[in-house]
């Protein structure tokens, strides 16, 4: 029983600081909850079910229960556990950790075009245009809310440009988590400038250079 307390701790300091250092070095993104919920030992940041986070849940409850059980039969002694429900803790232990470790990532751009119409011709991309952004991780877990999605900002040059919110049916248009448009202000100097995206959780991408023309 101590050999499982002690590694779920452990367990439980090391993941903390793993998060806490890919945060800061901007190699996870997490957006502050609103209210913790029960649901959060199960689901990830978007609410959805985490294998991980669930089979740890229910393997660490399995050990609670066993020792439970232990200690009301034998209140006088420390509850012993089985070598093999010990090794079952830590192989799910281990999967938790690694399912940590694993997930997000950096935002990053791929593209960076002019938004045209269907039929418009080709053309390049000038002050006053929309530009659309493709890439990945534009929207963190959890940040799909519209008050979130309005801390979102392109970085044009020197200009920091808000990402304007087209709602749809179920959610928005514009900005998604691969694809966002912004229009390329009046105050941008024409020439090359970098375009960089900062998302909700203030994670940025690497700069991306276009020309701008008058």
């Amino acid at each position: 029983m101590l050999t499982v307390l002690a590694l779920t701790c452990a367990i439980a300091v090391v993941v903390r600081h793993v998060v806490t250092v890919r945060v800061l070095t901007q190699r996870l993104q997490k957006v502050r909850a609103d209210r913790p919920r029960a649901a959060d030992l199960l689901t990830d940041d978007s609410g959805r079910g985490s294998f991980s986070d669930i089979q740890y849940v229910l393997v660490s409850a399995v050990a609670v229960v066993f020792a439970a059980v232990r200690l009301a039969r034998r209140p006088e002694q420390l509850p012993d556990l089985p070598w093999g429900l010990a090794l079952l803790v830590a192989v799910s232990a281990a999967t938790y950790f690694a399912g940590k470790y694993a997930e997000g990532g950096r935002p990053v751009v791929l593209s960076v075009v002019r938004a045209r119409e269907a039929g418009d011709l080709d053309a390049p991309i000038r002050t006053g245009d929309d530009i659309e952004i493709g890439g990945a991780g534009f929207v963190p877990p959890g940040a799909g809310t519209p008050d979130r999605l309005a801390r979102m900002v392109v970085r044009i040059g020197t200009v920091h440009v808000h990402v304007p919110l087209i709602p749809v049916t179920g959610g928005f248009a514009n900005p998604t988590d691969t694809v966002l448009t912004v229009p390329v202000p009046v105050e941008v100097e024409p020439g090359r400038v970098e375009v960089q995206v900062v998302t909700a959780a203030g994670t940025e991408t690497e700069p991306v250079t276009i020309d701008v023309t008058d």
